[in-house]
């Protein structure tokens, strides 16, 4: 029986050789500068910012005119002109309201808004970060798909290869036809294999193209070599720090300012506002030209807002409580991240002990005992998927390394 001789295909990372000049950093410039959501989330800043104008101001006084007669009244007195020939048996009368609001209501709620406008600015942040990890994330599935599809492409040829020489070996009954089927079928694998890693390339591809607003964005232009970096510090003060910097935590601080400076608002209501008045009567009584000043006021007998301010009460008792529990769900979330990135490390150099450059030998070395008929191709078949599903599995490691990485970088508030 004939040896079958085909040219050594490396099943090993491929390098690139197209361009790269996109990388990650260049990524996230465009992210900031051209997102849509970031974009359109940022204006609920200069909305309240408006609305902060509006509180601000005092309100309109209220000019109310009455009593004009629509007729001449000639059994009356008659009075000087108002204007040109008009008036001399008109009568008239004109009142000017000024609502003053007291207890500082007016400052008060511009208080409040102020406190809104820090929650607008802490969902802006909260966006931006939420945003940014998924581009990382997104990045680093990205990078982990074109590894594999490398990996997947040299098997590919390889079996491409191997068949073509079966096929003209089994013509010629130098070897079974069964194992050019085995070789098919493995091939057809491997195919489908790469039509899954298309369309998931397609898929991270488009979400990149969304987040940074850049629709001509090609993969094969983006530099990946962030990917393959691990083995990164974490800071032993991780928790401190996130207690100073998650957007969560900063944003639900807030919401406990805002909720008793609605109580301080909702108690001070009890304090009925004045409503000043300023009148003049022509004609309307035994004085010719009446002018007088009065005052109105609510008086605080059946409604004392209690209802409002029990309210508040409650909402500042929740916000309260929520801290709380956002403060243990920090703790047990850092505590879970840190172990979860330094089990996936270990397990990185390990398996970087373990694949070295004597695997790389040993699949040299089973391409040659094929030749030379020491092994079956059922052997060599399934020495090379062990090889496949084992980068595989370590690319699965790396991607799943960064992304932990980067929901910690999340969640503590700040690049780690």
């Amino acid at each position: 029986m004939k040896k079958i001789y085909y040219t050594a295909i490396p099943i090993v990372l491929a390098i690139q050789t197209q361009a790269q000049n996109i990388t990650l950093d260049n990524l996230e410039a465009a992210f900031l500068q051209k997102n849509y959501a970031l974009i359109a989330n940022k204006f609920n800043v200069d909305r309240i910012d408006a609305e902060i104008i509006q509180e601000k101001l005092w309100q309109n006084p209220t000019l109310s005119i009455s009593e004009v007669n629509l007729w001449k009244t000639y059994h009356v007195e008659e009075q000087p002109y108002l204007f040109g020939k008009y008036g001399k048996n008109q009568q008239i009368s004109v009142e000017l309201e000024q609502l003053i609001e007291t207890a500082g209501k007016r400052k008060k709620r511009v208080a409040i808004k102020e406190l809104e406008k820090n929650s607008a600015l802490f969902e802006y942040e909260e966006l931006l970060r939420e945003l940014k990890k998924e581009l990382r994330q997104t990045y680093f599935s990205l990078a982990r798909i074109q590894s594999e599809k490398k990996e997947l492409q040299n098997s590919v040829d390889l079996f491409e290869q191997m068949m073509t020489q079966y096929q003209r070996q089994a013509d010629l009954k130098n070897v079974p036809k069964a194992d050019f089927y085995r070789l098919q079928t493995e091939l057809i694998g491997l195919q489908k294999d790469q039509i899954e890693l298309e369309n998931q390339e397609i898929e991270y591809i488009n979400k990149l193209r969304l987040l940074t607003q850049n629709s001509d964005l090609n993969v094969n232009e983006i530099d990946f070599s962030r990917f393959n970096s691990h083995s990164k510090s974490i800071p032993f003060n991780a928790k401190q720090l996130a207690k100073e910097q998650n957007i969560a935590l900063k944003k639900q601080e807030n919401e406990i300012n805002l909720a008793e400076k609605q109580l301080i608002l909702e108690k001070a209501q009890r304090t009925p506002d004045l409503t000043f008045q300023m009148n003049y009567d022509r004609g309307g009584n035994i004085m010719r030209d009446f002018v007088g000043v009065g005052v109105s006021i609510d008086l605080p007998i059946f409604n004392t807002n209690k209802g409002n301010i029990k309210a508040s009460e409650i909402v500042l008792n929740q916000q309260q409580i929520t801290k709380n529990a956002l403060h243990s769900e920090l703790d047990i979330s850092i505590d879970r991240l840190q172990n979860q990135i330094n089990q996936l490390d270990k397990a990185l150099i390990q398996w970087k002990k373990l694949n070295n450059q004597e695997q790389l030998t040993m699949i040299d070395n089973y391409k040659k005992h094929l030749q030379n008929k020491q092994i079956t191709l059922l052997e060599f078949i399934d020495f090379t998927q062990a090889y496949r599903e084992s980068q595989k599995a370590y690319l699965d490691l790396l991607e799943n390394y960064q992304n932990t990485f980067e929901e910690l970088n999340y969640i503590v508030g700040q690049d780690l």
